[in-house]
């Protein structure tokens, strides 16, 4: 199976933000949007992600006054990525050695998508129940 399985069956555009705001503006669109990763533009180029872990790192080290660091001092990056054409086994094993939950998919240098560790592990369940029903169908077949 490959990760254009996945993009295909999330209707959501990628969300972005300018690495000139603040996490501020990274907090409400997230909490608007209800995502819990951004990825963070320079120019319309990609240059990283902001992650809900990153906001609360920033809330952890600075208090109250988080809200007003700019996005560039706290982005990840630069961003690991994956082709559409990339196993969700490759894509599973890349985000558990980095320890990533977010994952852009880039095609042709252009981000076409962006897939999390909970999409893969949702796609993943659908997939082992649907063999079970199969087995369990062909033993009740078999009798």
């Amino acid at each position: 199976m490959k990760i254009e399985t996945i993009l295909d069956r999330k209707t959501e555009a990628v969300i972005t933000i300018d690495i000139s705001r603040n996490l501020q503006s990274a907090a409400e669109l997230m909490m608007h949007k209800r995502i819990a990763a951004l990825v963070v533009t320079d120019g319309g180029e990609s240059v990283g992600l902001i992650s809900e872990r990153d906001l609360i790192s920033a809330l952890a080290h600075k208090g109250p006054s988080a809200a007003s660091i700019p996005i560039q001092e706290v982005v990840t990056g630069p961003v690991l990525s994956v082709s559409p054409d990339e196993s969700l086994k490759r894509a599973m094993a890349l985000m558990t050695c980095n320890r990533l939950r977010h994952l852009p998919v880039f095609e042709d240098r252009e981000l076409i998508g962006i897939v999390s560790l909970g999409d893969l592990v949702k796609y993943r369940l659908e997939e082992m129940e649907l063999e079970s029903n199969v087995l369990r169908d062909l033993a009740i077949a078999a009798r």
